[in-house]
């Protein structure tokens, strides 16, 4: 086959091997473009991380953990009636907490306002005010404060006609 020189190969027709110049062009000005985005965001996103040293050391668990064991429980609520009758009022919740409440955790306590939705018994979904009951004690008078809390639920369940009254707790350390 005769070589052909440069001035001829430009003025002959293009065979189907000239047609793939288009697209592997396009293909690489792509994976170039592609390239240039990767470089442009990895400073941005290690900017973001911090100056690129290593993390400071973490203090150890037992520098970290100060205090005392404690429980904190958190109870819940409802001021509607199941039975149809008039909502608990702020003067009765207060009044509850004063009689049922703080000769059980005189220590302190804290109450928060709130709003509360939950499926009823026939799958209706129920909104209400509520009251948020949050009651930190060491984890050592779990036992008594387990069974006063529970005390407490009856007695507004009892008083106030409820279905329930919610209870969670979590383990934490605290230190005052």
């Amino acid at each position: 086959m005769p070589l052909l020189s440069r001035t001829a190969a430009a003025s002959e027709p293009a065979g189907p091997s000239d047609n793939r110049r288009p697209r592997r062009r396009t293909a690489l000005v792509a994976a170039a473009a592609g390239l240039a985005v990767l470089g442009v965001g990895t400073p941005v996103a290690y900017a973001t991380l911090g100056s690129g040293a290593s993390p400071e050391p973490r203090p150890a668990v037992a520098e970290a953990a100060r205090g005392q064991a404690y429980i904190e429980t958190r109870l819940l609520f409802g001021t509607e009636r199941p039975d149809g009758g008039p909502d608990v009022t702020d003067r009765q919740f207060l009044a509850f907490i004063d009689e049922e409440v703080t000769p059980r955790f005189p220590n302190g306590l804290t109450i928060q306002d709130g709003r509360g939705q939950w499926r009823d018994s026939h799958g209706v979904i129920e909104r209400e005010r509520s009251y948020e009951l949050t009651l930190l004690y060491p984890a050592s008078e779990a036992g008594v404060r387990g069974r006063q809390i529970e005390r407490i639920r009856n007695a507004y369940e009892k008083a106030y006609a409820q279905d329930s009254v919610a209870r969670l707790e979590e383990r934490l350390t605290a230190d005052f």
